[in-house]
């Protein structure tokens, strides 16, 4: 769900577009190249800018807070915009429909239980609510802000009868939700402005709710040069950090070719609990395909 030089991340773009993943856009040079290609850009990066120093000054060492508030100030100029972004409704069901397709693709069957990690307001959620059984949806968001855009999103395409699950979140432990009840969770464009110890915390826990042969999707900002960031919102990692750090906690991680070939600026992993660290009764992973 979640939100470099103020390119919007989450611009539908042709495959072959893709920013150079070896760019480090936190560097001088890559600033002021971007701002002579892009001037009209400037003003709004150096709000975002304003805005993220008074932010790290307020909430230090709170990541969520701080990215709570960078929610709250987004939404409150666009809701679509506040999700990734996106300059326009069209490109916001755009959005959507491509991660629906995807997991629908990938196995995602009525029966199953998903678990949306940054729901946000439903941009991909709805689709997949009214894909869904009843029931068997269940969305989360640090946002308190973006999840009322998500009950007018609710109303808006009449899915009361589904009966989603949406609830606001402090961290990702997960600690309020049953061990091995998820067949797919998923992440979308927000391990993009996750810190790696928010990404740790995640992956600690995310095991214990999935299903037996389930598995967890993210998206996030590949480089292959140097690990960086942009203000405090925007963070790129290397594959290979995530899929250590992945199995740091029992879990196995791989790139996904086929959502690189998709018109999408992120990339995108599947995260399957290792057989070897499955816990007692749970069946091995079946390669990160849906029974």
């Amino acid at each position: 769900m979640l939100l470099t030089c103020s390119s919007p991340v989450e611009v539908v773009v042709g495959a072959a577009d893709r920013s150079g993943p070896s760019r480090n856009r936190r560097t001088l040079a890559h600033q002021v190249r971007y701002a002579v290609r892009h001037p009209e850009r400037v003003p709004a990066h150096a709000r975002r800018a304003a805005r993220d120093a008074w932010l790290r000054l307020r909430y230090r060492h709170d990541h969520i807070a701080y990215y709570r508030a960078v929610m709250a100030s987004d939404t409150a100029r666009s809701v679509e915009a506040a999700v990734g972004h996106n300059p326009s409704r069209e490109r916001w069901a755009q959005l959507g429909r491509m991660q629906f397709d995807y997991l629908v693709r990938h196995g995602l069957r009525p029966h199953h239980r998903m678990l949306e990690i940054g729901c946000g307001n439903l941009r991909a959620g709805r689709l997949f609510i009214d894909h869904l059984d009843s029931g068997h949806y269940y969305g989360i968001d640090i946002s308190p802000d973006i999840l009322l855009a998500a009950q007018d999103t609710l109303v808006g395409e009449g899915l009361q009868s589904k009966v989603p699950y949406l609830a606001l979140a402090d961290d990702l432990t997960l600690a309020f939700l049953p061990d091995a009840r998820f067949d797919v969770v998923h992440a979308h464009s927000v391990f993009s402005h996750s810190p790696r110890h928010v990404i740790e915390e995640c992956f600690a826990h995310v095991g214990r709710v999935l299903a037996p042969g389930g598995f967890f999707d993210f998206t996030f900002d590949r480089t292959e040069g140097r690990e960086h960031q942009v203000l405090h919102e925007d963070f790129y990692y290397r594959t290979e950090t995530l899929v250590a750090l992945a199995a740091r906690h029992g879990l196995s991680a791989r790139l996904m070719e086929d959502w690189e070939e998709l018109p999408h600026r992120q990339s995108k992993m599947r995260v399957t609990v290792r057989s070897d660290a499955a816990s007692e009764g749970r069946s091995e992973a079946h390669g990160g395909s849906l029974q």
